[in-house]
């Protein structure tokens, strides 16, 4: 890497794909194993071949970052431990972590190991990096959908690292926290295992379908911005891929200038969905961000050349160093007295609400606050230059009344407590497990925290927290399947097999619903047994007439007549 230019890391998904890497220019790679990553589907390395992949790359003077980037259950957490301990001993030169739990047992039990916050921790904003710096992360893989105007925010503000993304495939959805594909098929977008609905036909056409991301037009602006670390997607692509992509991006880092026509033809006959976006980057969000592969992009990326990986033997894997002195049992909270339930909702109007109810909080969208809640519901993405908006309606909020606050991830923990109100977690914190918990009740104060959505009832069953934060998970409504930085223009999603999708506005961006409802009024005794204190309801498309019904059901146990969702 020269001097004053950010590093360029390229992705590895397999050791022919490593070597293309090296001999395209890369500063840096980033490659996993074959647990604790997010794309399980590609060739990837076992241990022998990570610490092997390692020592290649420092024989080349490339850095080696490993991915542990998929969330982790109570269960996997202490192997998880032991795989980091492999890792810093095999000389990787830092960990891409997702999962928050992990990061608080590497820091303790492996000081010294150098962590990079993945993308999935959803880092939106300067007072995010600013948190995850101050709780042991370096870097910062900031989330795919910033501007050009809050990437350099974020770069100025943030004490970590900044690392982004800078080309190829993006989720449609916001920093790729997707429920759709666990939701829909049991494959866990959060776990390594999504199944790309996104890439599908909805209303007969491709709404969720995004082109890749090219920044490759931006190389001085980039270079401007203050941005550590340009990455480049593509794990599951072909070496040829990697090295072609990596040879361009080097010449124009090296040279200080954007791609020209053909340099931008050349990445296109590597792997294109109809074309390039920038959408996100130059804040033009339009249905010209969408495309999917066609037969022609197929042909091009098959003629676009291969790399054929050096016959030379790999380099020897090399583990320097012993094992650490890890525990023999992990100190999980221990079970404490379970409160007496409560029960809690989200609304998205106000015209939903019932005059009377027994809910013990009811939260409204910002935007839409009025004081027949006691709570507000923040965005779920607060990007640095909406930052000061908010708070404007921050305030008008606390005039009519509001006294609790429900956040969405951790550069919203500060909030509560500047405005003093009661903080609440969202279940967009992706809390999979104790320690996750524990990171985020105990920085944010939280009085509840809602687990993730993935989770099954002996999963929250076996998860305790330290102190007075109610365990909480969400026991009726529609899952918020995505949330949508670019919006749909529809009112509904139809898939090919006839189900129905609801698309609707919430602050600035769209959320895209599950097509059945979770439903458990005829289950409480279920409820009871996973521990349970705060019992969550989210209202989408109900009217109030509808809600009056579920909270009626919810009291009598009322078994459903319609095709209903179900904890498992």
């Amino acid at each position: 890497m020269k001097k004053d230019l950010p590093e360029l890391l390229s992705p590895c998904g397999s050791r022919e794909a490593l070597e293309a890497a090296a001999e395209g220019g890369a500063d840096a790679v980033y490659f996993g194993g074959t647990m604790l990553n997010a794309r399980m589907n590609a060739k990837n390395f076992d241990r022998d071949g990570l610490a092997a992949a390692v020592s290649f790359c420092h024989a080349k003077g490339i850095r080696a970052y490993v991915t542990l980037n998929t969330q982790i259950y109570d269960r996997e957490l202490k192997n998880a431990l032991e795989y980091a301990d492999f890792l810093r001993r095999a000389g990787a030169d830092a960990l891409i972590v997702a999962d928050p739990g992990l990061a608080v047992l590497i820091k303790k039990y492996l000081p010294g190991t150098e962590l990079h916050a993945s993308t999935q921790m959803t880092v939106h904003s300067t007072e995010g990096a600013k948190l995850l710096y101050g709780s042991g992360f370096s870097r910062v893989v900031a989330a795919r959908e910033l501007s050009f105007d809050n990437i350099k925010s974020l770069c100025s503000g943030s004490p970590a690292e900044v690392e982004l993304f800078v080309h190829g495939a993006i989720c449609v959805s916001c920093s790729g926290q997707c429920l759709m594909s666990a939701m829909l098929g049991g494959r866990s977008g959060n776990r390594g295992e999504c199944a790309q609905p996104c890439r599908m036909s909805y209303n007969g056409g491709y709404p969720l379908s995004l082109k890749d991301m090219c920044l490759a037009g931006h190389i001085p602006e980039l270079i401007s911005s203050g941005v550590r670390s340009l990455k480049i997607e593509g794990r599951m692509k072909s070496p040829a891929y990697v090295y072609g992509v990596t040879k361009i991006y080097r010449r124009l880092l090296d040279e200080g200038r954007n791609a020209t026509r053909d340099e931008m033809n050349g990445l296109s006959r590597l792997f294109s969905r109809g074309g390039f976006t920038d959408g996100y980057f130059t804040g033009r969000i339009s249905g010209d961000m969408l495309g999917v592969r066609s037969g022609k992009d197929i042909s091009d990326s098959r003629s676009a050349g291969s790399f054929h990986a050096s016959k030379k033997p790999d380099c020897q894997a090399v583990i320097d160093t012993a094992p650490a002195a890890l525990p023999e049992k992990l100190p999980f909270p221990k079970k404490k007295p379970a409160e007496k339930p409560i029960t809690t909702a989200r609304f998205r109007s106000a015209s939903q609400i019932p005059d009377s109810h027994d809910l013990a909080h009811v939260y409204l969208p910002l935007s839409k606050y009025e004081s027949i809640a006691d709570g507000v519901l923040l965005p779920p993405v607060i990007f640095d230059s909406e930052l000061d908006a908010v708070k404007g309606r921050l305030e008008t909020a606390l005039k009519k009344g509001a006294r609790h606050i429900m956040i969405c991830n951790v550069g919203q923990l500060n909030i509560a407590s500047e405005f003093g109100l009661i903080p609440h977690g969202d279940h967009r914190f992706n809390v999979f497990n104790a320690f996750s918990a524990e990171f985020f009740a105990s920085l944010g104060g939280l009085e509840s925290l809602i687990l993730s959505a993935e989770l099954t009832l002996p999963q929250i069953r076996d998860i305790y927290f330290d102190g007075s934060t109610l365990k909480g998970a969400i026991t009726y409504g529609r899952y918020p399947l995505m949330l949508l930085e670019k919006p749909v223009g529809k009112a509904s999603l139809r898939d090919t097999r006839g189900a129905v999708f609801p698309v609707l506005p919430e602050d600035s961006r769209d959320i895209l619903y599950n097509s059945v409802p979770l439903y458990m009024a005829d289950q409480t005794d279920r409820l009871d047994k996973a521990g349970i204190e705060e019992r969550h309801m989210i209202f989408s498309d109900e009217s109030r007439g509808d809600v009056m019904k579920v909270l009626f059901a919810y009291r009598h146990g009322v078994i459903p007549k319609e095709p209903v969702r179900r904890l498992k």
